[in-house]
């Protein structure tokens, strides 16, 4: 039983973390010059598909994979927005 609370503490301290820095990405992405994220697309997206590529070739749950492919995609419509 204490591998399990163990292990639910710590999935809730990650989505924590990843709330934190999702607010972060989201504010920088709005202080951001619209000039800018042209290049920052494109950046992230040779990022993201080198990330794909590691994922895809790993022993990854579908999970991760679908939620790291939905972030991904929430994450380009906020560089694109204006």
């Amino acid at each position: 039983m204490k591998n399990l609370q163990e292990a639910t503490e710590r999935i809730c301290e990650l989505k924590g973390s990843l709330v934190a820095l999702d607010a972060l990405v989201t504010a920088l992405l709005q202080a951001m010059p619209v000039s800018a994220r042209a290049g920052l697309q494109r950046t992230f997206e040779g990022h993201a598909e080198v990330a794909r590529t590691v994922l895809l070739n790993t022993s990854t749950s579908e999970h991760t994979i679908a939620a790291f492919e939905r972030d991904v995609k929430r994450t380009s419509e906020l560089i694109g927005e204006v």
